[in-house]
């Protein structure tokens, strides 16, 4: 490999890198649990240059795959993703001046493929999610690229011992508040490797913090880190980003404490919500964290335990307008959430069911 030209992509990286401030951890306020002395956290990941969660991810991929001399000045970039980390992979290819190929679902959102084309990706269609692993690594190969396969690597791409990853950032900036070790940490999982990474983190730290993952209806991920079994399937999830029908290897479910399970109308009910609380748009996969959130405050409370939880605003609510804050799209795709919504607002009010 070109050691020079290395030695400048990962500078053109971490330059990048330099430039960003660290996101905001935003305190949400729901009275009925405060007086009860549990808070509520946001971390906002909308505010990295991609708009999401997944621009970390796509960073710690990229310097992964260039120190492990899997990338050159020559590589095409494949990713099986028809989502954010195609948004982000395609943003640091062109940093690093590289082809980038998103391979994908021919159902696919036309609002995804036109950010992924605006960062100067491509996409390449498949008929089925089933394809794209299969899909991803024959076109790396007759390319001579690199096939990322965030689904592989997410777990073992970030330093989980420090490094600024995500769970450093958030203790360090709990660290003034009334509770600063939180007793939970809630996160999705689409990779695995958010959970990874904290879940190690909080270990390594010796942290009295568990982590909890919410599982969208149609995900296997719950049911595998109930069972262990590797050859689950299932349909897959309605929540963008997160859920799987297939385990992938990046989800490590020793480091994860908890599993909460989440109907697809309480993620939609919760995102609802949250856009009126914070009075902004946040995606479906925020609604589901927050589910898991209030979930865990109901246990604590019932104990008698005070405490603060944290999650994260993955990502914008403005990429979803066509489809999860489309009443006519949700009605068709998902069903009434009506009545979800008002159970989630008396249980945030205190009110017993």
């Amino acid at each position: 490999m070109n050691s020079s030209w290395l030695s400048t992509a990962i500078a053109r990286i971490e330059a990048d890198f330099q430039r960003s401030a660290d996101t905001h951890l935003i305190p949400l306020p729901i009275p009925y649990f405060t007086a009860l002395g549990i808070d509520f956290y946001l971390k906002d990941e909308s505010t990295h240059p991609t708009g999401s969660l997944k621009h970390r991810l796509a960073r710690s991929l990229f310097l992964y795959a260039l120190c492990n001399g899997w990338i050159t000045a020559q590589s095409t970039i494949v990713e099986a993703s028809s989502g954010s980390t195609a948004v982000s992979e395609a943003y640091f290819a062109r940093l690093l001046g590289l082809p980038f190929v998103a391979v994908m679902p021919r159902s696919t959102s036309p609002e995804k493929v036109a950010q992924i084309e605006f960062h100067g990706g491509r996409c390449h269609w498949v008929d089925s999610a089933a394809e794209v692993y299969e899909a991803a690594r024959s076109i790396a190969m007759t390319t001579n690229g690199h096939y990322m396969d965030q689904f592989t690597y997410a777990e073992r791409a970030t330093d989980w011992r420090g490094n600024n990853n995500i769970a450093q950032s958030m203790f360090h900036q709990m660290e003034r508040e009334r509770h600063p070790i939180p007793r939970w940490i809630v996160v999705g999982a689409g990779t695995g490797g958010t959970s990874a990474t904290i879940g190690r983190f909080v270990r390594y730290q010796r942290h009295a913090t568990g982590v909890c993952v919410v599982d969208p209806e149609g995900s296997v991920f719950s049911a595998y880190h109930h069972s262990g079994d590797t050859t689950l399937c299932g349909p897959g999830s309605r929540i963008e980003g997160i859920g799987r029908p297939r385990v992938e290897a990046s989800f490590v479910r020793n480091v994860v404490d908890r599993m909460v399970e989440v109907a697809n109308v309480d993620s939609i009910a919760a995102m609802r919500l949250l856009n009126v609380k914070l009075g902004r748009r946040v995606g479906p996969s925020t609604g589901t964290n927050l589910v898991g959130m209030v979930t865990l405050a109901q246990e604590m409370a019932a104990r008698g335990e005070t405490g603060s939880i944290l999650s994260l605003l993955c990502d914008a609510g403005e990429r979803y307008l066509p489809s999860y804050y489309n009443d006519d799209w949700v009605n068709t795709q998902i069903g009434d959430c009506s009545q979800a919504q008002l159970a989630l607002m008396a249980t945030l009010e205190g009110i017993p069911a």
